[in-house]
């Protein structure tokens, strides 16, 4: 297995379908759109001020901060752009990893200026091989270790692998900087952030840090234990369709920018909204029914964006006033007395039946009572954006210039979108890391 996965990384004819590229171009879009609007975020300020102070650039090694004029180290921008883009919490995941993978292929990707002499192609199968392995460390992760650990405790991982294999390291260094990147991954504990919503969010800055610096660190003879959510015989079953079964299709990608448990909850709510004339000042109640995970995202009033993201009442609150969970109101209308009103109207309800199928599937039913005694219910409700019901190619494209269109014009998210939208058949892939 060792071998097998070592070859995967390093395979420069992988020979993947059409139908894959077009998935990777589909997630590269999405999370590019969540980089450019997480430029606004504080956490995203305050994590440039960081690498700009300690992560300067040099001879060696110089990297652009992602949608800046800034420049730092690789493993300064790595770092950068993974916390940027996981401060909006709008970038794709997949279920069984309960967490994020693009997250950390894009910023280390484009960290390191070996990216801009790839082709179109071999950026593609640089992200395809990024999911596969991402997905598995997860999954081999959770099956293993005795706590609910962030994405930045397994896709430390993604970045290791992705830089081993854009710098061309060894199998024998690439080994030793998995199990360094394992080693150093933060296994800081999920449920500390969703109980109390922080700026650290799902630790992937210091995941795309750990893994960035590990790579760098085995490739001049720095030994790591071995990773043993890879090569364990107990994760053997994980590993052994590596290349046969691709994960990369079964990525969600989301509709709204809050956390991915809150969202079969806000459909459930949008249904009641789209089947009924409902006045949502006289609402007495919202009751919402799903799983434990869930129910924990309980903040009513959010102080700040972190909070709004990983606040199932507020999102729920947005959805019916707005019809939608847009960025401009888990930032901007925090205050709003309509949107705190509802949220406070809210009370979650645990689900055994919910629990029973958690992480694989996430659902949620509510209920909406009304001042004058009526009642309105929605039938059970899973988010938007699954590979059972994905997002149209229409919708990830409007998804995108809504997000892009923060802070860049028309023309230049046309740009963006065209290229990477081509990238399959572009010779290289400087056309796009010049606009990053």
């Amino acid at each position: 297995m060792k071998h097998a996965i070592l070859d995967f990384i390093h395979d420069e004819n992988p020979d993947f379908s059409d139908e894959l590229y077009s998935q990777a171009k589909r997630c590269l879009i999405d999370t590019l759109g969540v980089a450019i609007a997480a430029r606004t975020t504080e956490t995203s300020q305050i994590l440039e001020k960081l690498v700009k102070s300690q992560f300067g650039a040099t001879k060696s090694s110089c990297a652009k901060l992602l949608f800046t004029d800034q420049i730092t180290s690789e493993c300064g921008a790595a770092l950068y752009g993974a916390g940027s883009i996981d401060s909006l919490d709008a970038h794709d995941g997949q279920v069984l990893t309960k967490g994020h993978i693009g997250v950390v292929i894009l910023p280390t990707l484009f960290a390191m200026p070996e990216t801009a002499k790839l082709s179109g192609e071999e950026l593609l199968d640089a992200i395809i091989i990024g999911y596969e392995i991402g997905t598995r460390a997860g999954i081999a992760l959770h099956g293993t270790a005795c706590d609910y650990h962030t994405s930045g405790a397994w896709n430390a991982l993604v970045a290791a692998a992705l830089v081993a294999r854009v710098k061309k390291m060894s199998h024998a260094e690439t080994y030793e900087a998995l199990g360094l990147a394992e080693y150093h991954g933060p296994r800081s504990q999920m449920m500390r952030c969703i109980d109390e919503p922080i700026m650290a969010k799902d630790g992937s800055c210091w995941g795309a840090l750990s893994g960035f610096s590990a790579a760098l660190l085995a490739r001049d003879g720095f030994t790591g234990a071995p990773a043993i959510t890879m090569f364990n015989d107990d994760v053997a079953d994980i590993w052994a369709d590596l290349g046969t079964r691709f994960y990369t299709f079964e990525q969600y990608i989301k509709a709204y920018p809050v956390c991915r448990w809150a969202q079969p909850a806000v459909e459930a709510a949008l249904y009641i909204k789209s089947q009924n004339d409902i006045d949502i000042s006289q609402i007495k109640a919202i009751n919402v029914h799903t799983f434990h995970e869930a129910k924990r995202l309980h903040t009513m009033a959010p102080k700040n964006s972190d909070q709004a993201q990983y606040s199932l009442p507020f999102s729920v609150a947005c959805a019916l006033r707005d019809n939608t969970v847009s960025t401009k109101a888990i930032t901007d209308d925090l205050n709003d007395p309509v949107l705190l009103e509802l949220s406070r109207k809210v009370n979650c309800f645990e689900e055994d039946k919910y629990n029973d199928i958690f992480p694989a599937e996430r659902w949620a039913h509510v209920s909406i009572e009304m001042n004058d005694g009526s009642q309105f219910s929605s039938p059970p409700s899973i988010a938007r954006g699954n590979p059972e019901n994905p997002l149209s190619d229409a919708e990830v494209k409007d998804k995108f210039f809504e997000l892009a269109l923060n802070l860049k014009t028309q023309a230049e998210s046309e740009h963006i979108f065209d290229i990477v939208m081509s990238l399959d058949d572009m010779s290289s892939a400087r056309l796009l890391t010049e606009l990053l």
